[in-house]
């Protein structure tokens, strides 16, 4: 018996409620603030990812599905969106257009990680970018969208956690200090955290093996060794956020687990019992453009995975609208019944009316039934008596009542009801 491979899971109907309700929504606050869909494919050259500048990322060491076409061209399916994003405003220009250019996407991500709750080796991601601006209002804004989005949704309890991590110039020496406060320790950090003093400092404070969470909590804070560009760039952030009355909470420890970013980093997390587990991760990253082959852009923003976000929604018990269901079953009854029930759901589908109609042979009791089950408001009852009359029976399922309509009328009733 084939199943669907570790780390994925099917979206079934009953499903698709809140995954619509979550992209509507979505939608909706990108709007507000004037931010664009983009689209980009599924699979990208494998070096936009594994780029000089990302090695010793676990992205590119351990997760990223990788594979070369016929052409022997090596591709890896999308690992995250931003890279892509930003590698589209370069080829097509956008640093062109009115600057910052404001985007969104919806999309699957793939990477090979082991499987948690809310988060598999195909999941979906929202998210936002904006490109061509270095202003920490721009920071802000972002982070007021994605507090929007969440809001808008019913989430309550957010908090937002922030930190910078400082720039190209102002980071390397904080990287030689955190360095050195690790070394003299090395024997009791895991060893992933060995390979991270070499490869990737900043991750170390990310670690959560409890022996390194202690390290972490006695680190050099890099807020003490920000350069005065770094500096003013934070203190304006946080600035705006209280005169916006958003609440946050300072996390020295709080990095990002890709390579590209600098200065402010965010998540936002839900209050959870037992725990917390972001449900948004994002900040700034000015480099990245340039390291993929562009003039040095800035850029911030923010991504979310959906998965985590429908979880949220069922562990806070919050409701999403029902999708909508055909208004109209079509049950019918006899031969020339069958053939005549065909042309009427085409003709009310051509009028804009959802129809479900009956298929095979059963009662008309088995019919209703099934009409119930599908939440149709109105049966429309055909038999061969009708056909020969021009007329249909109409029951309304919810006042169990039933009246009788010709049947060209048909679509005009349902029009005035």
């Amino acid at each position: 018996m084939y199943k669907a491979p570790r780390g994925t899971v099917d979206i079934l109907p009953a499903e698709q409620a809140y995954w619509a309700h979550v992209q509507q929504r979505a939608a909706e606050v990108c709007r507000l603030y004037g931010y664009e869909r983009i689209d980009t494919p599924a699979f990208e050259d494998y070096d936009l990812f594994a780029r000089r500048d990302a090695a010793g990322t676990d992205l590119v060491e351990k997760e990223m599905y990788v594979f070369e076409d016929r052409s022997g061209q090596k591709l890896t399916l999308r690992a995250e969106n931003t890279a892509p994003v930003c590698r589209a405003y370069v080829e097509h220009g956008m640093f062109s257009l009115p600057q910052p250019v404001r985007l969104y996407y919806l999309g699957a991500t793939f990477r090979y990680e082991r499987p948690q709750a809310g988060r598999y080796r195909q999941h979906h991601q929202f998210g936002c970018e904006a490109l061509g601006d270095p202003s920490p209002g721009l920071d802000v804004e972002v982070i007021e969208l994605a507090l929007g989005f969440l809001s808008s949704l019913g989430l309550q309890q957010l908090t937002v956690v922030l930190n910078s991590i400082g720039c190209r110039q102002c980071q390397p020496e904080y990287v030689k200090v955190l360095q050195r406060h690790y070394e003299a320790l090395s024997g009791e950090v895991c060893a992933d955290c060995r390979v991270r003093m070499v490869r990737n400092p900043l991750r170390l404070l990310d670690c959560k093996e409890p022996a390194c969470r202690l390290i972490a909590d006695a680190a050099p804070r890099i807020s003490d060794y920000l350069c005065p560009e770094c500096e003013t760039h934070f203190r304006e952030v946080q600035e705006q956020l209280r005169v916006l009355g958003i609440p946050f909470t300072l996390n020295h420890k709080l990095v990002r687990g890709l390579d590209y970013y600098t200065r402010t980093v965010f998540e936002i997390l839900p209050q959870r019992e037992g725990g917390q587990s972001a449900i948004v991760g994002g900040g700034r990253y000015d480099g990245l453009i340039e390291q993929i082959g562009g003039k040095s852009t800035p850029g911030v923003g923010f991504a979310t995975g959906i998965e985590r976000i429908v979880l949220n929604l069922k562990e806070q018990q919050l409701g999403v609208p029902a999708l909508p269901a055909p208004r109209i079953y079509l049950a019918h009854m006899g031969d020339s019944a069958r053939l005549a029930a065909a042309v009427l759901a085409r003709s009310l589908r051509s009028a804009g009316f959802g129809v479900v109609a009956s298929t095979g042979g059963k009662s008309l009791k088995a019919q209703l039934r099934q009409a119930n089950a599908l939440g149709a408001r109105h049966t429309v009852i055909l038999g061969d008596d009708e056909v020969q009359r021009g007329v249909v029976t109409v029951r309304d399922m919810t006042l169990n009542e039933q009246v009788t309509v010709p049947q060209d009328g048909l679509a005009a009733y349902f029009s005035s009801r």
